[in-house]
């Protein structure tokens, strides 16, 4: 995976910092000039990385958008209420092959179990992945929390398990995962209600969102929103189980395990790369 994407999330990170100090929206040449870059660099990191201005991409991120989304992109969930403890299950944005550990499994805390482990390149800084012969176990973030801490927590989750390096071994499920191109497979760690939850998330297209709300009445424990969203932040594979899809009912973003800036920058991403193509196809159109 390319290492320009550290480059390009750390840009955005500083994007965000300077649209967030700003009183009002910035010029394409302000909020340039703000990242010490000039306008033409900046215009062609983004047209680059996601392939919309930096003027339209600043609306993408602003504090509201969240709000925005919810109002206009506001996903229905439908979630099998038959949900076994393994099985299978399609992304919306690629092929998507699951299988979950049953309780004994989940139980003995990953004992006996060989957990591969490796650093990549991601769109949203650099991230952690980690895999058994199954599929991806683990997919954190380390920009905001730092490589130590990330590991430790994910780490943490299966601490009878032998952790080895091996980021060939899984490789090609991150780049499935990020790139949207081939498949990806995942194996889910959790007790049934949290994979009930991380079902119900795997229902959200790209560029929408859904409550912790809905997703609580999806599986049917509506007034278990709290523990909802307490799934929610547990969620070990992120970015392929789309825990940052889910927002309060409010339209506030809530948390996000590895950081608000993370988030906010994978909302905007998605949000940009659907919007792309249908504006490209109006502004062609006869």
């Amino acid at each position: 995976m390319p290492e320009q994407d550290r480059y390009h999330y750390q840009v955005i990170r500083r994007a965000i910092e300077a649209i967030d100090a700003a009183p009002e929206p910035l010029s394409l040449d302000r909020l340039a000039a703000a990242l010490s870059m000039s306008p033409a660099h900046f215009q062609r990191l983004f047209s680059q990385w996601v392939g919309v201005s930096p003027k339209r991409y600043q609306q993408y991120l602003m504090l509201g958008h969240a709000r925005r989304l919810l109002a206009e992109r506001h996903a229905t969930l439908h979630v099998a209420q038959d949900l076994g403890l393994s099985g299978t299950g399609r992304l919306h944005d690629l092929f998507l092959r699951w299988e979950a550990m049953s309780p004994g499994q989940v139980a003995r805390r990953g004992e006996g179990l060989e957990i591969a482990y490796g650093w990549f390149a991601s769109p949203f800084g650099e991230a952690l992945a980690m895999g058994t012969d199954k599929g991806l176990c683990g997919l954190a973030f380390c920009q905001e929390t730092g490589r130590n801490a990330a590991f430790a927590d994910l780490a943490g989750r299966w601490p009878r398990a032998r952790f080895v390096h091996g980021a060939d071994r899984i490789a090609p499920w991150v780049e499935a995962a990020f790139r949207g191109r081939g498949e990806a497979r995942v194996q889910l760690i959790g007790a049934p209600f949290q994979i009930k939850v991380w079902e119900a998330l795997l229902n959200i297209p790209s560029g929408h969102v859904t409550t912790y709300s809905d997703i609580a009445s999806a599986i049917g424990s509506p007034r278990a929103v709290r523990a909802v969203g307490t799934a929610v932040g547990r969620n070990p594979v992120s970015f392929v189980i789309p825990c940052h899809r889910a927002l309060r009912k409010s339209g506030g973003l809530g948390g996000y395990h590895w950081g608000l800036p993370v988030k906010r920058a994978i909302l905007a991403w998605e949000s940009a790369r659907l919007d792309g193509p249908a504006r490209a196809a109006a502004n062609t159109s006869p």
